[in-house]
């Protein structure tokens, strides 16, 4: 990250739209109305999967010529007005100072790391022949979309971020509401499963990734005694079944349990002198309980509990402000767990509100990437300056 210092310029502003109409083809043209898609060299964009995908990804094809468009289903939108849930969103970038790059990996079950390295390298060189013409020096940041229930992201994000090198891979897993049926991504205008896409976008402003927790470890441990690492179903804890055990240490009922009480009573695991959390998806009814990150038998987690959410985000936002110079747009990435604990916590109006005010735009994820780490029940993103003195 090169920092520099903010200034008057001629540049066009980042762009921001975010749309709720119903028909996909009303709804796009919505969308890139408020884009201004002719000054645009490449969008992000968010959708809620109440969409039917094939006439919406039929009319975001029809607008999509030479300009690269990736995305992907959410599981909840951060929009420029704050939370919502049941939009279109996306951030534009304009071509006078941004360059967008991207790559789709299909067929995850069968991934080639080798091929995949190799393509990555190739892409990271495009972006730098990309930025030859910038008055500056370039900044780059890989931005990362996979589909949510493909159990891949831990794989995926050891093999790009080896082969991005220093170009930082920050990201999330597409999501269905709590639904965890169908999860897509979006590259060359069709909605694909078992996918994964890297954008990577280029510009001469400063940008910075980052990654935020809300909890802390507590005083309560437990031992993952019985557990199907392929599918992340964990059936004993403790030597227990896992749905009875975990409901005992949490202090409720196992017919209880619920993404509420999951979001409050996180499981974190202790890797690098850093604690992270390693979220439960689901209790089933066999009395396993399914996890969105990887899961081991002997691993020991110890139960969360929460921080203060406000000071944190604005301790988070006032830090981005002062390593940048000035913060223009947040992509935010922010797991749908934490939307229930705001929820649960009666915060989500404040936390929507500071979001829309420090310029977030983004999804509810069911899994977030930072650098090769894949995690959850924590904000992640890239922070984006404003236009800067060359």
């Amino acid at each position: 990250m090169i920092a520099s210092v903010p200034a008057l310029s001629s540049a066009q502003p980042i762009r921001v739209a975010s749309t709720r109409i119903d028909d996909p083809e009303l709804a796009v043209r919505d969308l890139f109305r408020q884009l201004d898609v002719p000054e645009l060299s490449g969008i992000v964009l968010f959708c809620s999967s109440r969409y039917p995908l094939n006439a919406l990804s039929a009319a975001i094809a029809l607008r999509s010529e030479g300009l690269t468009i990736v995305g992907c289903t959410s599981s909840g939108e951060i929009t420029p007005g704050g939370l919502d849930e049941g939009t279109i969103t996306a951030i534009g970038f304009p071509a006078d100072d941004f360059r967008l790059s991207a790559y789709c990996f299909e067929d995850l079950d069968h991934f080639d790391a080798g091929h995949a390295q190799q393509a990555i390298r190739s892409l990271v060189a495009e972006a730098n022949a990309a930025t030859t013409g910038f008055a500056g020096p370039a900044n780059h940041a890989a931005i990362f979309l996979v589909d949510g229930l493909s159990h891949r992201e831990e794989m995926l994000t050891l093999t790009l971020q080896d082969a991005l090198g220093e170009v930082p891979l920050i990201g999330g897993s597409s999501g269905d509401g709590l639904d965890f049926k169908e999860t897509f991504v979006l590259h060359d205008g069709r909605f694909r499963r078992d996918a994964a896409i890297v954008a990577i976008l280029s510009t001469s402003r400063p940008m910075k990734v980052f990654r935020a927790q809300h909890y802390r470890p507590g005083a309560t441990k437990m031992v993952i005694t019985a557990a199907d690492t392929e599918t992340r179903i964990v059936h004993e804890i403790n030597a227990e079944p896992a749905v009875e055990e975990y409901a005992r240490l949490v202090g409720t009922r196992p017919e209880d349990l619920a993404p509420a009480v999951f979001a409050s009573h996180p499981p974190m695991v202790r890797a690098g002198g850093e604690y992270f959390v390693r979220s439960i998806q689901s209790a089933n009814p066999d009395g396993s309980l399914t996890f969105y990150c990887a899961i081991d038998e002997g691993i020991v987690l110890t139960l969360g509990e929460a921080d203060d959410v406000m000071l944190g985000l604005q301790t988070l936002f006032d830090g981005l402000d002062a390593a940048i110079g000035g913060v223009e747009r947040i992509l935010g990435f922010d797991c749908v767990l934490n939307s229930v604990e705001v929820e649960q916590r009666q915060l989500r109006g404040a936390v929507s509100a500071l979001f829309s005010a420090r310029g977030v735009v983004g999804f509810n994820t069911y899994g977030e990437q930072f650098h090769a780490l894949h995690v959850n029940q924590t904000f992640t993103g890239l922070a984006i300056g404003h236009p800067c003195l060359q």
